[in-house]
């Protein structure tokens, strides 16, 4: 399995880069998981939309999901030969879900936490993360190897029990610590990443959803000290699980 960093940022992106979205591939299988703000642009250095077999999403903020409304017409103009590309994300909000569909091109498909999907040889698995919007962290199995992706969450006490073991914990760490000291919720702060990495005894954390005003390498240095097999999500990172 081969995951390809298209987005790493949040709310909004950093100049000349995408909010989240990570291509998937496995053999022929291609899955773009999280489709936000500019991340159609960067997906076609690697493949064309045409060949997804699905999206999975993991809420239905726009930094997650936005560019899904553009992935209808790169859809329209050059054609899906496979019937409507499905589109795996939480029902709620009602009114955003219900505008994932589009004609013959997508069509929208309900995952709740505990569900289990399989894409061609990827398994998928979700989990109910903390967050305004319902929010899925997404695990994906596939030949032996474990990708946990955090998709948006604040802590809870079992987050570690959804990454337990990963080969990869792709991890938002869009806070720092003093920003849960001043009372942000929603969101981790890269050292609660790692605590989590740790608990969880996973082989890699990487490190994303980055805050698009600050220099990722403030996240590396507050969580390495905890974790130190941690690095961070930049736009065409590789990882071969």
């Amino acid at each position: 399995m081969l995951l390809t960093v298209l987005g790493c940022y949040g709310p909004y992106p950093a100049a000349g880069a995408a909010c989240s979205g990570y291509l998937l591939q496995e053999g022929d299988t291609k899955v773009l998981l999280d489709c936000g703000s500019g991340v159609i642009s960067r997906l076609r250095y690697y493949c064309e939309p045409r060949e997804l077999a699905a999206v999975v999403v993991s809420h239905l903020h726009g930094d997650h999901a936005a560019d899904l409304s553009v992935l209808r017409y790169a859809l329209l103009i050059t054609g899906k030969n496979r019937g409507p590309l499905p589109v795996y994300a939480p029902a709620e909000p009602e009114e955003e879900f219900a505008r994932l569909s589009y004609r013959e091109f997508m069509q929208a498909n309900v995952v709740q936490p505990g569900q289990k999907l399989q894409i061609g040889n990827m398994r998928f698995t979700f989990a109910a993360g903390v967050h305004p919007f319902p929010s899925h962290i997404v695990r994906v199995e596939s030949g032996g190897k474990v990708l946990v992706y955090s998709g948006d969450t604040g802590y809870f006490p079992a987050l570690a029990e959804t990454a337990a073991s990963a080969d990869i914990f792709l991890c938002e760490a869009n806070y720092l610590r003093h920003d849960i000291e001043e009372g942000n919720l929603n969101h981790l702060a890269a050292f609660q990443a790692a605590e989590a990495a740790r608990e969880a005894g996973v082989k890699r954390l990487v490190l994303t959803h980055h805050h698009p005003e600050r220099e990722i390498t403030a996240s590396l240095e507050e969580a390495a000290p905890i974790f130190p097999a941690v690095e961070a999500a930049v736009p065409g990172s590789l990882y071969l699980l």
